[in-house]
């Protein structure tokens, strides 16, 4: 895959105050059930993990954070998508997948951030 114009990384959680409270509290009480293994990897109990900020900020693309509802507001077509998942905006055509939700499920940060590293060349 050519180097993409922008990474597009997308949580199986929705955005909102309400939602991430929510969220916070599930990920908190019951990390084994909680659907999002990327907000679980990159997000402690209230901010970013400061190794993720930095990493983000090192790679030669911009990369943007959609919750849920954003994504398939904005991507209606990959609604049946599994998620968390990241996607690659190329240049020329349409979003194509760059880390597909079993790799995020099976990641910890390190091995996150070593498949985006390998995926971007």
């Amino acid at each position: 895959m050519p180097t993409p114009q922008r990474l597009i990384f997308v949580y199986n959680a929705d955005g909102g105050r309400l939602a991430g409270l929510k969220d916070m509290f599930h990920k908190i009480l019951s990390p084994g059930t909680y659907p999002c293994s990327l907000c679980a990897v990159t997000y402690g109990a209230t901010s970013m993990q400061p190794e993720w900020r930095e990493f983000i900020k090192t790679l030669p693309v911009p990369v943007d954070f959609l919750h849920r509802d954003e994504f398939i507001r904005d991507y209606s077509q990959w609604r049946q998508h599994l998620l968390p998942a990241a996607f690659a905006l190329p240049d020329l055509g349409p979003l194509q997948p760059f880390i597909e939700a079993p790799e995020m499920d099976a990641a910890d940060l390190n091995g996150l951030m070593t498949l985006v590293k390998q995926r971007l060349g």
